[in-house]
């Protein structure tokens, strides 16, 4: 006799880009709080993730977890130098918004406003998309961002010299396509394994 897996039935489930704060559930089973070792804890960085049923999900192999959850720090969190925050949270909002990953798009939206102050620009991007007109310097960074999304060869030298052209350095440059990049995979990763859920 083999287990049944009943999928969750999720009633009402988030359809439009938000900038609120919306839930998500895993397809599969995460490890339960009292499955973690020690192990576990270290990979997930901050206890408060083994929360998440995202990364008590992808806990299950925890040295793929660790590396992965370092490099989204040091993307996002190290900005002593190069690109601001609030425009390394535009290019993940933007690469979310165009994948269609409506938990990743609302949770860099919020930071991308926090860290800007440019709400109803944020809130643009999310109603009409990665055309909408944000200004010269947004509208160069979602251009690449997307193109890195779309397909990497599409982001070519005229990406980068629109960006310099509005007065990224390489440094910063080097930014919007780190935050780009990791994005259009975690995106990818969190779409084939659940789905968004209203907020809890």
């Amino acid at each position: 006799m083999t287990d049944t897996i009943i999928e969750p039935v999720i009633e009402n489930p988030p359809v439009v880009f938000t900038q609120a704060h919306i839930g998500w559930t895993a397809w599969l089973h995460p490890l339960s709080e009292d499955e973690l070792t020690e192990r576990h804890y270290v990979a997930l960085v901050d206890k408060a993730r083994a929360k998440s049923s995202y990364f008590a999900l992808l806990v299950r192999d925890p040295d793929i977890l660790e590396a992965r959850t370092k490099t989204d720090i040091d993307i996002f969190y190290n900005t002593k130098d190069g690109l601001p925050r609030a425009e390394r949270e535009l290019a993940a909002a933007a690469t979310s918004r165009l994948n269609g990953c409506i938990l990743c798009a609302s949770v860099h939206a919020r930071f991308a406003s926090q860290y800007s102050k440019r709400s109803d620009d944020v809130q643009k991007l999310l109603d009409e998309g990665v055309s909408a007109d944000l200004g010269e310097r947004w509208n160069a960074i979602v251009s690449a961002s997307i193109a890195l999304t779309a397909t990497p060869p599409a982001f070519d030298a005229d990406h980068v010299q629109q960006l310099r052209t509005v007065g990224l350095s390489d440094e910063e440059i080097s930014d919007v396509i780190h935050g780009a990049a990791f994005f259009n995979w975690a995106n990818r990763l969190m779409l084939s394994i659940g789905e968004p859920t209203p907020a809890a």
